[in-house]
Formats: C-alpha cells, structure tokens, sequence
C-alpha cells in the first residue's frame, strides 16, 4: 500500500534510490534530499511495507503570487497505479491559493496534465545538462 506525507521528518537519502529514471546524468540520492528540502512544497508516496520513498512532487514558489511544479517523478515498478495522479492532486491542493501554477512537460505529457486543469502554453527554457546532477558541492551521504 502507498502512503502519503509532505513530511521529511523521517527520510534520508537511502530512501531515494531509483529516480530520474533515463537521465544521463542523474542527481544522487543526495542531490535529491537537497532538492526535496529546497522546495516550497513537496509530497512523497511512501510504500507502506518498505518505507521506500516511490514517487515525488516538488513546487518552488514566491509564496505570493505562483509556484512551479518543477519535478513529478514515480519509480518505474509504481508507475500507472494512480500515484502521480495523486501527488499531483495533493500538490495542487497546497497551491491553489495563488494566482498562477505552471510546469513544463513534453508534448506527450500535455494530456496526462490537462486532467488537472491544467492548459497547454508555449515556454521557453534554458538547460545546462553538464549541470543534471547538480552541484558540486553537495556531499554523497547514505
């Protein structure tokens, strides 16, 4: 069974293994933690049994005005159970006080987000992929 929590109380980076499934460059388990203790919000799926962390949701915000959904990840094996489908429930609960919610997604992906109100805009962004992994000053700890 999943679970849910925006709670990091009791996770660690051991926790994190799996994510960024086909990116050539992926952010440690580490790097991850860092990310998830950045964000304005997050929400985490948790299998019940193993306490594995299997799926994530990030937003950065100004706290004001709008939030970016910058990360919607679930571990392959979870997938297409209605995981995602609920931290992004869950995430867009926490945020609809403010004005604007946005994300990029590839094409592919626009139908799965319009399920949640969302709508296709154009965008522009800038990727330094020798950068995927993030920085260099952050410690591998396990």
């Amino acid at each position: 069974m999943v679970t849910y929590t925006d709670s990091l109380e009791s996770i660690s980076a051991s926790e994190l293994y799996g994510f960024f499934d086909g990116w050539p460059n992926p952010p440690s388990p580490s790097v991850h933690l860092e990310l998830l203790r950045n964000s304005y919000e997050i929400v985490l799926a948790l299998d019940e049994q193993t306490g594995q962390v299997v799926g994530f949701v990030a937003a950065i915000s100004d706290g004001v005005l709008s939030a970016y959904i910058s990360f919607l990840e679930v571990l392959p094996a979870y997938q297409d159970q209605g995981v995602g489908q609920e931290l992004m429930r869950r995430m867009l609960e926490k945020l609809q006080g403010l004005y604007m919610v946005d994300l990029l997604c590839d094409s592919e992906l626009q139908n799965y987000y319009a399920q949640f109100g969302m709508r296709t805009a154009n965008g522009m962004m800038l990727r330094n992929y020798d950068r995927q992994s993030g920085p260099k000053c952050v410690k591998e700890t396990r």
